[in-house]
């Protein structure tokens, strides 16, 4: 009886501290059109905490990305997983992702708008201090905010996992504002060697402040648990890597901490 008393009141903190994340889906504009996000932050706790954007991959707005939300929420932050396509459009196939992805990379200054309209919702909410802001991104998100922080977006830091490496608008020497960590799968076929020396070189030319870290035998999308379906699915070279997702995030709140501290 004891034991099981003992399981139950775990059990129940377990609960109340879940239940304390709050999340709610938000819709701002931008250009016209309706983005649509959500946004995560445990509302049990007093006082106004940093702010962290989250950024999806390639597949749109989905519950990968709400979930890293969430898990932010958990960390003490105020997250938003944000709509970088439209009225939280999503593809199903990598075609649609290629396409729709491909449209706003090419764009650059309708992703600028994108991404700050969303910085603005998240920064206006009660909870947040708007003077500590970072973003995340996986995949095409990690491609986009290393894109804002190459641009001087006032941003305390951004963290990319698997994501591009090359872009069209090098960071001009100086510019950088934010703090950056890169999450890279040392197995990424979409990563190549080249792109990597060319963004270090990149980031020294910038005089950045930058971690760049690999992690052995994982491949593209390895913090996500979909990978190794999608990667079946679709003949693509996509898996899971579960010790890597951990080691990742682990990263990632260090880096956080660090970010927000000055």
């Amino acid at each position: 009886m004891i034991i099981s008393f003992a399981v139950f009141i775990v059990l129940a903190s377990v609960v109340i501290a879940s239940a304390a994340v709050h999340g709610e889906e938000v819709s701002y504009p931008s250009g016209g059109g309706t983005m649509k996000g959500y946004l995560a932050y445990d509302d049990a706790a007093k006082g106004k905490r940093p702010g962290v954007l989250v950024v999806h991959e390639w597949w749109g707005h989905n519950e990968y990305s709400r979930m890293r939300a969430r898990k932010l929420a958990e960390m003490g932050y105020t997250s938003l997983a944000l709509d970088m396509y439209g009225d939280g459009k999503q593809a199903t196939h990598p075609d649609d992702a290629g396409k729709f992805s491909g449209e706003v990379m090419k764009n650059m200054s309708i992703a600028t708008a994108r991404f700050a309209a969303a910085m603005k919702v998240l920064k206006e909410h009660p909870s947040t201090d708007p003077d500590h802001i970072a973003a995340i991104g996986y995949c095409f998100g990690g491609s986009v905010v290393l894109n804002m922080a190459r641009q001087g977006m006032d941003l305390d830091g951004v963290a990319s996992f698997h994501g591009g490496l090359t872009t069209a608008m090098p960071a001009r020497p100086g510019a950088v504002k934010a703090k950056i960590l890169v999450c890279n799968g040392a197995a990424d076929q979409f990563v190549t060697a080249q792109d990597i020396s060319g963004f270090k070189k990149e980031m020294d030319g910038a005089k950045a402040d930058y971690q760049f870290i690999e992690y052995a035998g994982a491949k593209h999308s390895f913090t996500n648990p979909a990978a190794d379906e999608n990667g079946k699915k679709f003949n693509l070279p996509l898996a899971y890597n579960a010790e890597a997702d951990k080691k990742s995030w682990t990263d990632l709140e260090a880096f956080l901490k660090k970010a927000f501290a000055k």
